[in-house]
């Protein structure tokens, strides 16, 4: 390989680092030219890129970029690598993992991963790398978290101005109300009943005086 091959090399690589948040450092040794074929083809029809280079390439793709935050994974440069980016954090681990049961081996090994800015070195962190929360499933999580006591404050207002509140005081709840309802996550709208208002009172019967 020339040096100019070399340097495109490298400045493709960086791109790729600049690109994804999340990369995998794995081992390919001893799969057969078909296994790495099935494998590809699995990484890209789940959006997966696959790179494979030389250590010494990727080394100084990763240090040109930045040494220090990159540090964590570069004693992982050894042996065969091939390097998985992806969107999803979750989803080259569990390629891997689904791959080595069809399999029936330890190919591909996880070296490291890089999952915005976490480092997870060895293969042990694979199952655990299967499990981690996307952005998507980590907001919906919250919504969930902060839907139920929206409807818990709304419904505790509404209690109160159902029984026996003063004109002011159910204004005041209404208002509440009307703030929980507009604050409150608009994938999981909370539908209000107005609070029936309370009865007039009668007029009392006049007792007719005696005569």
């Amino acid at each position: 390989m020339t040096k100019d091959q070399k340097n495109e090399v490298i400045e493709l690589l960086k791109s790729k680092f600049t690109q994804y948040n999340n990369f995998y450092i794995t081992d390919t040794e001893s799969l057969s030219v078909e296994q790495i074929s099935n494998l590809r083809r699995t990484c890209f029809n789940k959006q997966v890129e696959v790179k494979v280079a030389k250590n010494t390439l990727i080394r100084k793709a990763l240090e040109s970029l930045d040494s220090a935050k990159y540090a964590g994974v570069l004693d992982s440069l050894n042996n065969v690598t091939a390097l998985m980016f992806a969107e999803n954090p979750k989803d080259p681990a569990v390629i891997i993992s689904a791959f080595r049961k069809a399999n029936t081996g330890d190919r591909p090994t996880l070296k490291a991963a890089f999952i915005n800015g976490d480092i997870f070195v060895g293969d042990n962190s694979l199952d655990a790398l299967t499990k981690i929360k996307t952005k998507n499933e980590l907001i919906g999580e919250v919504i969930g978290l902060l839907q139920s006591p929206a409807k818990r404050v709304i419904a505790a207002l509404l209690n109160h101005a159902e029984n026996g509140s003063t004109k002011a005081e159910t204004e005041v709840v209404a208002a509440a109300v009307e703030v929980a309802v507009a604050e409150a996550p608009a994938e999981a709208p909370v539908v209000v009943e107005a609070a029936p208002e309370a009865p007039k009172a009668e007029a009392a019967t006049e007792t007719p005086a005696a005569e």
